[in-house]
């Protein structure tokens, strides 16, 4: 399980090339395992910016090109960590150990398990070469270890989302493991477990078929929903659930809370025009819901119930989410629609219209991209606008 100083050579010097090509000149180079050589080049091309702190070691091993795809980021890693400490952790998926890694670091002595004997083997030497102590590695399947394990401080789990056939599978009951089958036993085994899911995952569904959530995390980085995060504490039942939208940034971290009955019980007001200033919600608070509560708590004004779009004339410094100023405001006139046309390039987006992005794209004539932006969308009085706007 060890590099040797001749391939880490010969990663570092064909690390921007494409492996495909590599892989065909083996016979050039007959003293370098090529099939090693390529998984290496392939997996730290990946990790540079998905696992910065990895691609720093040139002794990490990296698994199957599938396995890089789905693990955490670095950046999501250190944020679940944050939110758990204690005595003891065990992971019932351990996979890649991107998770494990930072999380362990948070308690005094971790178990990662895990059934595929290569990834548990590689992950092993992983986590030794990057200095980890206290940690014990059992290759298990997540169900046999979770029956014969002893109580754990925190459990961690992330469920596969795929078939046996690799389709993606977004229900609680399609993953494996079935997190509704073991829940009581996850109750008896930890004081505390987190629950990785899907982003895809229906929020409301999963909260009405676990018991015992306290906070929900929507995960995001750089605006991108990656994950969401069931905290399950075992003497909580499901009355009052915080939700916590988390949009991670290379600078700093966003983070709004909030509960579902209060953005049942919010009363806004919606706007009667577009302002100066136009506004688009990070991608935690849309996938939370948290619509009437992203007015509130920043006082600006919705478009429309469902456009989730929101404008104001004074500039919200603090915004979690795009700002934008607005240029002109278009209805879907000929005319209006011709002198859309004439600005040839610009950054399209729809809400609350059934018109398809690209069929607009295609009535228009422009070009992706520019710093110009355009948002097709619904007024409260049912209006049909474009609004030409640049960022704030």
């Amino acid at each position: 399980m060890i590099l040797s100083e001749e391939l880490k050579q010969f990663v570092k010097e064909h690390a921007s090339d494409n492996v495909h090509d590599i892989a065909l000149q083996a016979s050039r180079y007959p003293t370098i395992e090529m099939k090693l050589a390529v998984r290496q080049i392939q997996g730290r091309k990946i990790a540079k910016y998905k696992l910065p702190e990895w691609y720093q070691n040139e002794d990490i091993l990296y698994p199957r090109h599938l396995s890089m795809e789905q693990c955490s980021s670095e950046y999501t890693a250190k944020f679940k960590a944050s939110l758990c400490t204690g005595k003891t952790l065990t992971d019932l998926t351990g996979g890649l150990g991107i998770d494990f890694y930072y999380m362990s670091q948070q308690f005094d002595n971790s178990i990662y398990v895990e059934r595929n004997v290569e990834l548990a083997t590689l992950t092993k030497h992983n986590l030794s070469t990057l200095g980890l102590a206290n940690f014990n590695v059992i290759i298990n399947d997540a169900e046999t270890h979770l029956m014969q394990m002893d109580f754990s401080e925190w459990i961690y789990i992330d469920p596969a989302r795929r078939s046996e056939t690799g389709k993606k599978v977004f229900m609680l009951h399609d993953c494996s493991p079935d997190i509704l089958k073991i829940e009581q036993i996850l109750e008896k085994k930890a004081a505390n477990t987190m629950i990785k899911l899907s982003p895809m995952l229906d929020i409301s569904q999963s909260l009405a078929a676990l018991k015992n959530v306290s906070d929900v995390y929507i995960v995001s980085y750089l605006n991108e929903c990656k994950e969401l995060l069931f905290i399950k504490k075992h003497t909580i039942n499901n009355y009052n659930i915080d939700l916590h939208c988390i949009n991670i940034n290379r600078e700093n971290t966003d983070i709004l809370t909030f509960r579902r009955e209060d953005e049942e019980n919010y009363t806004i007001s919606y706007a009667e025009s577009i302002g100066k200033y136009l506004y688009e919600p990070n991608a935690s608070l849309l996938k939370a819901g948290a619509y009437k509560f992203t007015a509130n708590h920043f006082g600006i004004k919705k478009l429309h119930p469902n456009s989730h779009l929101y404008t104001s004339d004074t500039l919200c410094e603090v915004f979690h989410g795009r700002s934008f100023v607005v240029d002109h405001v278009y209805s879907f006139s000929k005319n209006d629609l011709k002198a859309v046309s004439l600005l040839k390039q610009a950054n399209i987006s729809v809400r609350n219209l059934s018109l398809p992005v690209n069929e607009l794209k295609k009535k228009l004539k422009l070009n992706d991209g520019g710093d110009v932006y355009i948002f097709a969308t619904t007024q409260s009085d049912n209006k049909k606008v474009l609004i030409v706007c640049h960022k704030a």
